[in-house]
């Protein structure tokens, strides 16, 4: 019986498939699309499926209903009557007072200066760094640079704070609900400067102004008789990243000041 030998048929490879295919794959990949995407949710810390079937799950504790309803209330309210009337009481109040933040009191920042300066400064909290002084690190060197420029020096000016510390991301719709713009407004009317500078544009709104629509404007501060010319800017980390918002500063500071 004679013997036949068969061979398998190769088929030529469709380069036609191929190349739409290869070019598919590089249009999105030259769009930043390199990655596969599902809609599904997977847990990716989870234990493999074999153990959580041998081990049980352990259950989270579960909260009281105290807990449940001290976690939907809104952050205790300053109450604006117990704010010490002279600025060296505020001070220490400020040191001291527990419903400022929920941070605890240690490490907070003092404002520095003398009532009755011509100009006060407001920036809307302490930088990092600070441990003893109020703006000492990359923030405070802009700023004695710019108090030169201005004709004074930090010693000259009240210098302080919308918050007592750095907070890496503030949330200031709860820091208005708390009631720290009353405590700001209480503050600059204790300082009484001549001018104030505001250097953020949240710190606007906690003295009953709207966010600021430019990187410099002129307001006026307005509290219970009391009236203080007012220059409003970005904020000291703004200032920084954009060295063409300090020239804006400037010329706004010249106008101000030419009044």
């Amino acid at each position: 019986m004679r013997q036949v030998k068969t061979h398998a048929m190769v088929h030529a490879p469709n380069n036609q498939f191929l190349n739409d295919i290869t070019g598919a794959l590089d249009w999105w990949r030259d769009a930043g699309v390199d990655c596969d995407f599902v809609d599904k949710p997977r847990q990716w810390l989870a234990p493999p499926e074999a153990e959580s079937r041998d081990q049980p799950r352990p259950e989270r504790p579960r909260q009281t209903a105290g807990e449940d309803v001290a976690a939907s209330l809104p952050p205790a309210r300053l109450d604006p009557a117990s704010l010490p009337q002279d600025l060296a009481a505020f001070t220490q109040w400020w040191l001291n007072e527990p419903l400022l933040d929920d941070y605890g009191t240690a490490g907070r920042i003092l404002p520095h200066g003398r009532q009755g300066a011509k100009l006060m400064v407001v920036v809307d909290m302490p930088e990092p760094e600070d441990r003893d002084a109020l703006l000492s690190g990359k923030q405070g060197r802009l700023l004695d640079a710019m108090l030169r420029a201005f004709g004074t020096t930090r010693e000259d000016i009240y210098l302080a704070s919308a918050l007592p510390r750095a907070v890496p991301a503030p949330d200031w719709p709860a820091v208005t609900d708390r009631g720290l713009g009353e405590v700001l407004v209480h503050h600059v009317r204790l300082a009484a400067p001549e001018r104030l500078i505001v250097l953020g544009g949240n710190v606007l709104p906690l003295l009953g102004h709207e966010l600021p629509q430019r990187s410099a404007v002129l307001q006026t501060f307005k509290h219970e008789g009391t009236t203080i010319p007012l220059l409003a800017s970005r904020g000291l980390p703004a200032l920084l990243a954009q060295p063409r918002w300090k020239a804006v500063l400037w010329q706004a500071w010249l106008e101000w000041t030419a009044r």
